[in-house]
């Protein structure tokens, strides 16, 4: 039997015909690709003049492994770069602090100073790729390596581009790898948005997630409500700071998911970029159409992946990368079809990789802007997703906004609601998962497919590297640098400057997250 609702609960007919877009004023509301409010696309031509950038998320294991994928994924036709971290790396430790004991490299690369971050994208020029950095807590130590490493190639910082998410308020409430309090940690993401604004043009300092809340049982509804109330509350964090809107808010950037409900998720994209587009405009009044424009990057959903049958991976994310590029995404990561049961392998990688390029390649789709505008159903559809929105953003506003909400925790507990009633619909058969709880074929079981492990001696290694390093740095000056920074904690001034100098003076990173625990102390969910 047909659903008559779509996951997120918005309302889903049987047939839809022109009288459903009547009450939409269609002709006055859509308008073309790339004018305001942009449900049709924030560029006129999309994919005809670009294509979306083809960004694969790796790391693992040291330095050297990542960069030995990084140039197999390149030599492969990947456009740009995107490096994940391990949980060391994430909350600011070192590889030899006993809290990184048995995760040094596991979930990601290790990058621990500017020694690993040299080792991680050696034989890559910088000016010549773009580099997405999934690092929140630590964000401002991480790009730093990345910019002292430029400026000791002599590439100017003008010239970089790239990404770092530096989105502290989602893992509050959705994924947990947070160091400091609420407000330190806000004033952290400022510091870092308002430095690169002015010192590296090209750059996205901050890409607001609402992959990790869809993750954690966000609804569509909920994932773009929750993720455009955090975008609210960093443009007015750095408003604070005394910024113009439009001096920065074209820089920002925004990372979803795509789920399983194709057109619930092509909806969910068009009616996000109407959604900002409006909030930019007419409640912060920016003026420029670049500040009114949601640019996006899109991870398929590994919420939805399977360890039962996991090739039938392969054609859930494509489908998924499907409705992204339907819904005007602008770069793009297709999971592997192994990743619910290991990192993926070199074959996984590829094929997903492969996945991207058909759909850009073969199917003609990129050949006209918005295909789907006009449908009967996408046009309702995203006024029903928008509306909804619209409505749960003026919920946070009543509540006092994200960061409120967070620190109350009415996030996390609206995520644990509705992740449970979606497991719950998954338990009862209501919600079909192929090979799991329907069409199981008893011979498949968990198919055996090739793992990538790694193994527990790489944190030895690592141990060793950073032993070695210490060794060789003016410990007085990285003291002073330190010092400095701890003094600039206590006051107002931004801290990317003092970061960057104890960067050139060789601190680690947990050297440098751990100044700034001396002066603000751990957030301990208070």
């Amino acid at each position: 039997m047909a659903d008559d609702r779509t996951p997120s609960g918005l309302p889903r007919k049987g047939l839809y015909r022109p009288e459903d877009l009547q009450d939409l004023a269609y002709d006055r509301h859509l308008g073309d690709p790339g004018q305001y409010p942009f449900t049709r696309g924030v560029y006129p031509t999309m994919y005809r003049g670009r294509l979306w950038t083809m960004r694969q998320y790796a790391g693992f294991g040291t330095a050297e492994e990542t960069n030995t994928r990084f140039r197999y994924l390149l030599s492969r036709g990947q456009t740009g770069l995107s490096i994940a971290f391990d949980l060391p790396t994430q909350l600011g430790y070192d590889p030899d602090h006993p809290l990184a004991e048995g995760e040094v490299g596991k979930v990601g690369v290790s990058i621990w100073s500017l020694a690993a971050m040299e080792r991680v994208m050696r034989d890559i020029p910088l000016d010549q790729v773009s580099t997405s950095m999934t690092i929140n807590a630590t964000a401002p130590m991480v790009l730093a390596f990345y910019l002292v490493l430029a400026e000791r190639r002599g590439t100017e910082w003008a010239a970089l581009r790239g990404t770092v998410q530096n989105d502290i308020l989602k893992e509050f409430a959705a994924r947990g790898n947070y160091i400091y309090p609420v407000e330190p940690s806000m004033r952290l993401a400022g510091d870092l948005i308002a430095f690169t604004t002015a010192q590296v043009p090209q750059w996205y300092p901050i890409s607001i997630s609402g992959y990790h809340y869809r993750e954690a049982g966000a609804t569509a509804v909920q994932e773009v409500a929750f993720t455009l109330a955090d975008g609210v509350a960093y443009v007015e964090e750095v408003r604070r700071r005394g910024l113009d809107v439009d001096g920065f808010a074209r820089r920002l950037s925004f990372f979803f998911a795509a789920h399983n409900d194709f057109f619930e998720e092509i909806a969910k994209f068009r009616a996000a970029r109407k959604v900002w587009a409006r909030i930019m405009k007419e409640r912060f009044g920016a003026q420029d159409p670049r500040s009114w424009r949601l640019r996006f990057h899109t991870q398929t959903a590994g919420s939805t992946l399977t360890a039962q049958e996991p090739l039938n991976n392969l054609i859930r994310v494509a489908y998924q990368a499907l409705a992204a590029v339907l819904g005007g995404t602008q770069s793009l990561h297709t999971n592997g079809y192994d990743e619910a049961l290991a990192l993926p392998s070199t074959e996984a990688a590829r094929l997903a990789l492969r996945t991207q390029q058909i759909l850009a390649y073969e199917t003609g789709i990129p050949s006209v802007a918005d295909p789907l505008g006009g449908s009967w159903y996408v046009e309702r559809l995203t006024r029903e997703m928008e509306e909804a929105v619209w409505e749960k953003l003026r919920e946070i506003d009543e509540l006092g906004g994200a960061v409120a909400c967070v620190r109350a925790g009415i996030f996390q507990k609206e995520l644990e609601e509705s992740a449970y009633r979606a497991q719950q619909r998954v338990d009862t058969g209501e919600t079909v998962v192929v090979g799991v709880n329907r069409f199981q074929d008893p011979e498949a079981g968990v198919r055996e497919v090739e793992r990538l492990e790694i193994p527990d001696q790489l944190a030895k290694e690592e141990q060793a590297r950073l032993e070695a390093f210490r060794e060789h740095r003016d410990s007085s000056a990285l003291e002073r640098a330190l010092a400095r920074l701890r003094e600039a904690a206590r006051g107002t001034d931004n801290l990317m400057p003092f970061i960057l100098e104890a960067v050139r003076q060789n601190a680690t990173l947990g050297e440098i997250a751990g100044a700034l625990r001396d002066v603000w102390g751990t957030y301990d969910g208070s």
